[in-house]
């Protein structure tokens, strides 16, 4: 299965794509789900397919050796002429994120890195801050070292935080969270508390962050599907 981790020098790629009901989103799961098991790309390493679960959707954590090698696949004509003309036919939003992996964690007893996999129970969350240029590493830090904290907040499991590198379909500096949680519950306790209820370390962190992003929107995943070179 696939592993997060800052150890590896993987380039991480995050492909989100909205839409607008459910059997659109079982369409582009059933799309997504087409190209990862024919994947034969050079320097494609793995790929995880998750479905929305708040907002219809989809979002593909993808592992390439480098961006050389992603860019000769956003180059071929598979990807220009079906691959994009598909998904556009069926999404309301598309954003194709390179990412650059900065800070992982994960709650102790839980191992030194966050796996990815169906076979997993994971309530995943992915949060996706845009910024300005010039804020984006201290967006960065608050996202990650800044919120240390998590590994006493029941539920949490782990977290992982992605500097933007560059995107398609979105424009300026952005940063990216994948976060693991035990269920919806235990993420949605979190993420309701009332502001005045948090630990001031949170307050904090929640204030400056809501400072600095310019934009910011979290939808909630379950992985389905996912594939890696040679399997």
């Amino acid at each position: 299965m696939p592993i997060i981790s800052t150890e590896d020098n993987y380039l991480t790629v995050l492909n989100l794509f909205t839409t607008d009901t459910p059997e659109h989103q079982e369409q582009l799961l059933t799309e997504m789900g087409k190209i990862v098991d024919a994947a034969t790309y050079e320097g494609w390493i793995s790929s995880t397919v998750h479905a929305g679960q708040d907002t219809p959707g989809t979002a593909n954590l993808i592992q390439w050796r480098s961006g050389e090698d992603l860019e000769k696949r956003y180059a071929g004509e598979e990807f220009k002429h079906r691959t994009l003309p598909v998904f556009r036919e069926i999404t309301t939003a598309i954003r194709l994120l390179q990412n650059e992996i900065v800070f992982s964690q994960t709650r102790p007893g839980l191992g030194d890195a966050a796996e990815v996999s169906p076979d997993r129970d994971d309530y995943t969350v992915i949060e996706v801050h845009r910024v300005g240029d010039a804020d984006q590493a201290e967006l960065v830090k608050l996202l990650g070292e800044g919120q240390d904290w998590l590994v006493n907040v029941p539920g949490y499991r782990s977290h992982s935080v992605f500097k933007g590198l560059r995107a398609m379909f979105v424009e300026g500096a952005f940063a990216v969270v994948y976060a693991q949680w035990d269920s919806r519950e235990s993420y949605e306790a979190f993420r309701d508390l009332p502001h005045e209820r948090k630990p001031r370390p949170r307050r904090t962190n929640d204030e400056r962050i809501a400072e600095l992003a310019v934009e910011s929107d979290t939808n909630t995943y379950r992985v389905v599907h996912t594939r890696a070179a040679g399997e």
